[in-house]
């Protein structure tokens, strides 16, 4: 060898020795970069999620001096923006006072010397801002509290005032002689007032204001209705009028709640009777949630527990106990529901608050407030402080942190009773047109509905890409394979939103219209197959050899489409001789199985040929890697080729074919399009095939955009995503355990 020529290839040699560290510290880079990518991801999904887990707090915020004249204090609010306080004694005296410095903006008294003395006080729905009290002369005054807001100056200007929705006149609640106002409620609206009062002679009264108009543009009319309900009101402690102005709850000394329907205000009925706490307790305070349909009972003993009407199998409405919450050390005092949330505050005797949210089911935080004697405590609107008030008329406010509360392990992967269910449910449903909605945020159904997805695809998927390796590296002409791998590979590059459109307007009515032949297809077409192959076992020789050995799929294809054909004919004949036409509507007179026309089918399918190429690709690889030595070993001795493909083949080329199907489930559980085309998205626990579902990827894509940002609608979302990512990291991390062992078990092969 010349000098020369002997460098050259010493630099050859270290050229190449160069591009290999450079590749190699690419790789290393590249293979770093996206661990630090998946570990990004985990961390910020676990940063915006962070938050629903947090605790509540109550913290203090300012205290104030109790007023000169001071009385005993019957209600206590705060506005909006817990810049301005009220409060109204149970003489009907009432003050507006600033919540930071206590000093009084405005005050003044309820009713009229003319009405007479307030003896009762109570709040209509808190939203409305309502106050009702009653006289000794038998009347009920009905005043509202308003904050007028302006902005002089660019600064935030509150005005409260106090109005009369019904005018300075007070409503009376009898025709003849007054009695004192023992106990009082109601609810006010623009079109209708209804109130409901207990007198100290057991009278329980019932009256109604509505605006009637004509149909000549006349002035509206004021019409009132009276009404006595069935019942002894020296018994009754507690009051409660829902919203609507439709259920009128009733509690009584010995324990018993009555609701009564009041929609026909001149003839208020009892709908049920139920007894809410043990006889040897009291009922000591009960209030509305937000929306009027629950109520909250608190005892003597500290307990509570929340009721509603359920629907039973008459059709009818009975008040059922529906969750019980942690309790407070003494009895309860007071229950402040929230203005537009399912949540409460409860106070007890002993000045300890509990702050609850009822659809979590749980206590968010207890709070001493040191003070033994306390009158009334309130809830901001926002919900994001609270005002408190002393016997002695010193109020004291808290600043409340509780962004979350309808977020818990019971929430979200337990089944919740809910309003106006029959039942504990799995259900999600995130939004709705009502303020007083209950946020249903189970994400059972939406992990749910991924695994079903998941599952029915890859027992449509799995045994065709397999089978279709198996025989395509093993058995298949290498000049045939050339064609059909990159087709079937090709098959991979068509975008899912594609197939997910083909599967909601073709595909979905197609199966609809052809579902019996459809079914039959399932074990019909393999059965073909299997007797063409036996077929083709005893075909003379000399018409064999028409096709060469490995050219034989070819003949399959006319058979696939003769007994598709043949499934889809007799599909149709058999629907209209056993089905009454339509098997549809056959199952559901006579298994009540109901069919949506988007549902697991379309979506097994669809989701199946998206996921069939990966699989293929990968399973045909692992299996044409398969030393050659070892199946021609097996077939010199003595081996059929296929004893041979199963027994050596397939075992050899298992670990890649495990992997090729974790990859496919893996893509099965993220698809996202083909499950928001084809599903119908309805978000429901259901095996059937012929029912829809919703995914966790298909509900992310199209609840983030209208979610508002933080909120916990938002950052459950974020949550769904990390179990989406969980569950993807946890089958590719088994997948891989499981590959290396079938690896180190079979690498002797």
């Amino acid at each position: 060898m010349t000098p020369g020529l002997g460098a050259e290839l010493q630099a050859r040699e270290r050229w190449r020795l160069f591009k290999d560290r450079c590749f190699a510290a690419v790789m290393v880079v590249g293979g770093v970069a996206v661990v630090a990518a998946i570990v990004l991801i985990f961390f910020y999904l676990l940063y915006v999620i962070a938050p629903l887990f947090r605790g509540a707090t109550i913290t203090p915020a300012a205290t104030l001096p109790a007023a000169p004249a001071a009385t005993a204090t019957a209600l206590i609010g705060l506005d909006e923006y817990a810049e301005i306080g009220f409060r109204v004694a149970r003489n009907g005296h009432y003050e507006f006072f600033g919540a930071h410095d206590g000093k009084v903006a405005s005050e003044g008294e309820l009713a009229t010397a003319k009405s007479g003395a307030i003896s009762a006080v109570a709040a209509a729905d808190p939203v409305s801002h309502v106050i009702l009290a009653g006289t000794e002369r038998g009347r009920v005054v009905v005043a509202q509290l308003a904050f007028d807001i302006s902005f002089p100056h660019d600064q935030r200007v509150v005005t409260p005032r106090l109005s009369y929705p019904l005018g300075r006149p007070t409503v009376r609640l009898a025709h003849g002689p007054g009695e004192r106002v023992r106990l009082v409620t109601g609810q006010s609206t623009d079109e209708e007032t209804t109130v409901v009062a207990v007198t100290e002679g057991g009278h329980v009264l019932l009256v109604n204001a509505h605006q009637q108009t004509s149909m000549l543009d006349d002035p509206p009319t004021r019409v009132m209705t009276r009404a006595t309900l069935d019942l002894d009101g020296t018994q009754v402690t507690h009051l409660a009028l829902d919203v609507r102005q439709r259920t009128l709850f009733v509690a009584t000394s010995d324990g018993v709640l009555n609701s009564f329907d009041v929609r026909d205000k001149s003839k208020p009925a009892l709908t049920d009777r139920a007894s809410v706490i043990d006889t040897a307790n009291r009922i000591t305070a009960l209030a509305l949630l937000s929306g009027g349909l629950s109520l909250v009972i608190g005892d003597d003993l500290g307990n509570l527990t929340q009721w509603f009407p359920v629907r039973d199998q008459h059709n009818n409405y009975q008040l059922k106990r529906v969750r019980g919450f942690k309790p407070l050390p003494t009895a309860v005092l007071q229950i402040a529901p929230e203005f537009t949330r399912k949540g409460f505050l409860a106070l007890d005797t002993s000045g300890e608050l509990g702050l609850y949210h009822s659809t979590a089911e749980r206590q968010l935080v207890a709070y001493a407030s040191g003070l033994p004697q306390v009158a009334a405590v309130a809830l901001a609107p926002r919900a994001d402080a609270a005002i408190l008030v002393a016997a002695d008329g010193g109020v004291r406010t808290f600043t409340v942190s509780n962004p979350h509360p309808e977020v818990s392990f019971r929430a979200l992967w337990d089944a919740v009773w809910y309003e106006n269910r029959a039942q504990p449910e799995y259900l999600w449903q995130s939004s709705s047109a009502s303020n007083d909605f209950e946020p249903k945020l189970s994400l059972m159904p939406l992990t749910f509905g991924t695994l079903k997805a998941a599952f029915y695809s890859m027992l449509f998927a799995v045994p065709l890409a397999v089978l279709g390796a198996i025989y395509t590296a093993y058995f298949m002409h290498p000049a045939l394979r050339a064609v059909v791998k990159p087709s079937i590979e090709l098959m991979a590059a068509l975008p899912t939103v594609i197939l997910g459109f083909l599967a909601g307007l073709w595909l979905a009515p197609m199966i609809e219209r052809e579902l019996v032949g459809i079914l039959l297809a399932f074990p019909l077409v393999p059965a073909a197959v299997l007797g063409f192959s036996l077929a083709w076992n005893y075909t003379p020789q000399r018409l064999r050899r028409l096709l060469p050995e490995g050219w034989e799929a070819l003949a399959l294809v006319p058979v696939l489409c003769a007994a598709l054909w043949l499934c889809l004919l007799c599909g149709r004949a058999l629907e209209v001789h056993f089905f009454g036409g339509s098997v549809t509507h056959w199952l559901s007179a006579e298994y009540a199985i109901a069919y949506d026309q988007r549902n697991s089918l379309v979506v097994a399918i669809a989701i199946g040929f998206a996921v069939i190429p990966t699989i293929f690709t990968i399973s045909e690889d692992a299996v044409f890697s398969v030393p050659r030595h070892l199946t021609m070993g097996s077939l010199a001795l003595g081996a059929t080729p296929w004893q041979t493909a199963m027994k050596v083949v397939l075992l050899t080329a298992s670990p890649g074919i495990f992997s090729a199907v974790m990859i496919g489930m893996g893509r099965a559980v993220g698809e996202t399009m083909i499950v928001l085309m084809a599903t119908g998205n309805t978000p429901i626990m259901d095996i059937s095939l012929f029912q829809g579902l919703r995914a966790l990827s298909a509900n992310i894509a199209v609840e983030m955009p209208e979610a508002e940002v933080d909120s916990t609608h938002y950052r459950v979302l974020f949550l769904a995503a990390m179990v989406l990512f969980l569950v993807t990291f946890a089958v590719n991390t088994l997948a891989e355990l499981v590959r290396q062992r079938l690896r180190r078990k079979y690498s002797s092969l």
